[in-house]
């Protein structure tokens, strides 16, 4: 059997568990929340990820993991208009960059916050692809509850990117 991580055992893991919250308008969201031992208040890395349609899971993600080993809470939501919850849910998502989607994340850290799982001075959103646009907005339309952010390969030039779907 192959292992693409040999050095890492499973005592290395942090537990990855379900985290349910109802967005603003109601909607139950589906997240992953990955708790670093020895914290009770750690800072937060809100990861949303790409697509968007798209979805988080339980399986292994390297990237939780490591942050988590690094002392950082992992926060990924499955906002409105992910993959995995019906067409309905990915319909919900249309049109929705900077809307509805951006604050089913929002809503998901400040439950966190209401929850006390996170310090709430302390909270990074990061991101590649829509994940690298919603960690983009994020910090725009929420420096009050960002206070930093991190895009790489993120959807930056919305025209350009419209474009460039019409040529296919």
């Amino acid at each position: 059997r192959a292992n693409a991580y040999p050095g890492l055992l499973p005592e290395h893991l942090s537990q990855v568990v379900p985290y349910e919250y109802a967005a603003r308008d109601k909607l139950s969201i589906h997240s992953y929340l990955t708790l670093p031992g020895g914290s009770d208040s750690p800072p937060l890395i809100v990861l949303p990820h790409g697509g968007p349609q798209s979805r988080d899971d339980l399986s292994f993600d390297w990237q939780r993991q490591f942050f988590a080993s690094q002392g950082y809470a992992v926060f990924q939501p499955n906002f409105r208009g992910s993959s995995g919850y019906g067409d309905a849910f990915i319909e919900a998502g249309w049109g929705e960059w900077g809307g509805d989607m951006q604050t089913d994340i929002d809503d998901g850290v400040e439950s966190l916050i209401r929850d006390e799982l996170v310090d709430p001075k302390r909270i990074c959103i990061v991101g590649s692809s829509y994940g690298g646009y919603a960690a983009m907005m994020g910090v725009v339309s929420r420096p009050d509850l960002y206070k930093c952010a991190v895009s790489y390969g993120g959807v930056s030039d919305m025209a350009d990117m419209y474009n460039h779907a019409l040529e296919q």
